[in-house]
């Protein structure tokens, strides 16, 4: 069965029920204080799409495609982006909540999350190579065997990042969060 295909419409205020959301293609579309509550977008693809002020929490999210995809402002609570397709995945994150996410064994190279708190979040094996964590509250996200080279943590706060089970050659840290590396050593720096 073909799917459909959706260009270029903006969607505003719209409910999208567990089984309501229309499987397809969406490209350039923006989706503006719509909820995807536990909806179904398995299957679906977003290329260059925007979404604002939305609500994607505990929504199905396997094999969907997220090509060039923003989130502004959204709720993006448990959900589980391993499953999705990995061909030509690519987000931004801007001021969103994206607790209890997983990103496990994702390719995230490039990545940019600016003003968003990442409570919980999984970046187990990820590879995050030149990410850009801005601004960013990492508080009880894992970094386990993760590529984090040249990734900039400079301005964000309450990661722990064991140097030892991850790769780290060039990536940035400010002064201030540093200690999120030192963690395991409990050790007190004053």
């Amino acid at each position: 069965m073909e799917q459909k295909f959706i260009e270029e419409i903006t969607f505003k205020n719209k409910t999208f029920a567990e089984n309501e959301f229309e499987r397809g293609d969406y490209e350039l579309c923006t989706f503006i204080n719509c909820i995807f509550l536990n909806a179904n977008l398995s299957g679906s693809r977003f290329i260059e799409c925007e979404f604002h002020d939305c609500n994607l929490s505990s929504a199905n999210i396997f094999d969907t495609g997220f090509q060039e995809v923003l989130f502004k402002g959204c709720k993006l609570l448990g959900l589980d982006f391993e499953k999705c397709s990995d061909f030509a995945f690519n987000i931004k994150v801007e001021q969103c909540q994206l607790n209890h996410a997983s990103f496990f064994k994702m390719n995230l190279k490039k990545t940019r999350f600016k003003g968003s708190k990442l409570e919980g979040v999984d970046f187990t094996e990820c590879n995050l190579i030149d990410a850009v964590f801005d601004d960013c509250n990492l508080i009880n996200s894992t970094f386990f065997n993760t590529n984090l080279e040249n990734t900039n943590f400079k301005t964000s706060e309450n990661f722990k990042i064991d140097p030892e089970n991850n790769r780290l050659k060039g990536a940035k840290f400010s002064l201030l969060n540093v200690e999120g590396l030192l963690t395991k050593y409990q050790i007190k720096i004053e």
